[in-house]
């Protein structure tokens, strides 16, 4: 779930940081000039849109940004290695507060933005606009540990032409997805009917919906639940689609993957998050032919997986004040109304009604679709993926490995979950 505090709690968060930004003084954007930070970046699409106007930002400030960036894995790795040596040599980085945040606020590797806050904020810079949620996400202890960049979560992409050349519709339930994959693979052999996440430490982002799709959860009284019959159903269902569904080496695909053969035709089903549109239809092939919708609900209704990416500053670094300026600048209105036509969702209530934004979405069927489908991950989903604790990014490795020995016919459901249960247990029972 959302490391959200109470309702009344996040609105008085809100108002005094309102108030804060009211009073702020007059703001020079070139106060800064002759500065360099080392922003490390994850090579998602929010980090190349960022990197893409980073030219703007330098211009307005006069401040040089360097770019330090990674795939995912190991732009932590690097952030990891930098932070536990305490060092300067990383000003901002992104961060998944769904997954490390309370580990990196337990470390202290997040600068407390309260102060920046109630400082140097430009005139238009409007807190209210952004997501009171995403920004609770990133709040602990009262202190803000990031803004966020962006809402995103995991949908299906689907080819309408081939579902309707095999005669099948969306499927309304996970049930219903059980019997068009066989409808799909029997009609069109060269096709992957459904590909997801298979790759380890990436494959509970997207599992994480089919688990609360069955009713079930992660962890009840302390103790780990993929055994639970909700569990067991979640496992069996997602590594089955991907064992029999999916294409060959599935157990080594995450996002690059997944949009790059849903984008080439070949597959018929891609379950991925929403910041992919971009990559999908790059090329425009899939523009004409795609819908996106939630994932199907199981027994436990519909529960989709929404989460976002921040903006944060180390709390090593010696360049923090100019850093912030990156950081207000990153999360600005006219920042984000550029961001969201490279298909990244906005965190900004008003970008929606952004002209721009509107003649962009209106453009495409297929984004009418995403900007739907966006709407109901923010009115109805929740953020726990993997197990909310301090140590959730290394949750999500027994998650993952329990899948990847069912895709790779290792183990049965029972004996997988039940290894994994063990291997969380321990987990948990360190905190």
């Amino acid at each position: 779930m959302r490391s959200f505090p109470c309702k009344a709690t996040a609105v008085a968060l809100s108002l005094s940081f309102i108030g804060a930004f009211a009073h702020a003084q007059t703001f020079d954007w070139k106060k800064h000039q002759g500065k360099t930070i080392t922003f490390l970046v994850n090579n998602n699409p929010i980090g190349n849109a960022l990197v893409k106007y980073k030219p703007e930002f330098e211009k307005l400030t006069g401040i040089t940004v360097k770019v330090d960036g990674y795939q995912e894995q190991q732009m932590r790795q690097r952030l990891v290695t930098v932070m536990n040596a305490k060092s300067d040599e990383v000003d901002l980085f992104m961060s998944l507060p769904s997954r490390e945040g309370q580990q990196f606020a337990k470390a202290g590797w997040y600068a407390d933005l309260n102060a920046s806050i109630k400082g140097a904020v430009a005139a238009d810079y409007d807190f209210k606009d952004l997501s009171a949620g995403m920004v609770a996400d990133a709040t602990y202890d009262g202190k803000v540990m990031g803004l966020p960049l962006n809402v995103e979560g995991p949908v299906v992409y689907y080819r309408k032409d081939l579902l309707q050349k095999c005669g099948v519709a969306f499927p309304k339930t996970l049930a219903d997805l059980d019997a068009a994959v066989v409808k799909l693979k029997a009609c069109d052999a060269a096709v992957t009917p459904f590909v997801s996440r298979g790759l380890k430490p990436a494959a509970p982002f997207t599992f994480s919906v089919f688990l609360h799709n069955h009713g079930g959860s992660y962890m009840k009284d302390r103790k780990s639940q993929l055994c639970s019959p909700a569990g067991q159903a979640a496992l069996g269902q997602y590594a089955r689609l991907l064992k029999d569904f999916g294409p060959p080496g599935v157990v080594n695909y995450s996002f690059p993957q997944i949009s790059s053969l849903y984008r080439e035709g070949r597959a018929a089903m891609a379950f991925e998050s929403t910041n992919e549109l971009r990559n999908v239809m790059d090329g425009g092939a899939r523009l004409a032919d795609t819908g996106i919708m939630p994932l199907p609900a199981g027994t436990g209704g519909s529960k989709p997986t929404v989460i976002g990416w921040t903006l944060s500053i180390s709390a090593h670094s010696r360049n923090k004040d100019a850093a912030w300026y990156f950081l207000q600048w990153a999360t600005s209105r006219a920042t984000q109304e550029k961001m969201a036509l490279e298909g990244i969702a906005p965190p900004r209530a008003s970008v929606a009604n952004d002209p721009d934004f509107k003649k962009w979405t209106e453009e495409q069927p297929v984004r009418r679709e995403w900007v739907a489908a966006l709407n109901v991950l923010s009115q109805t989903g929740i953020s726990e993926v993997g197990y909310p604790i301090v140590a959730n990014p290394a949750s999500r490795e027994p998650i993952g490995q329990a899948i990847n020995e069912l895709i790779l016919g290792q183990k049965t459901v029972a004996q997988a979950c039940a290894d994994a249960d063990t291997a969380l247990n321990a987990l948990i029972a360190k905190e």
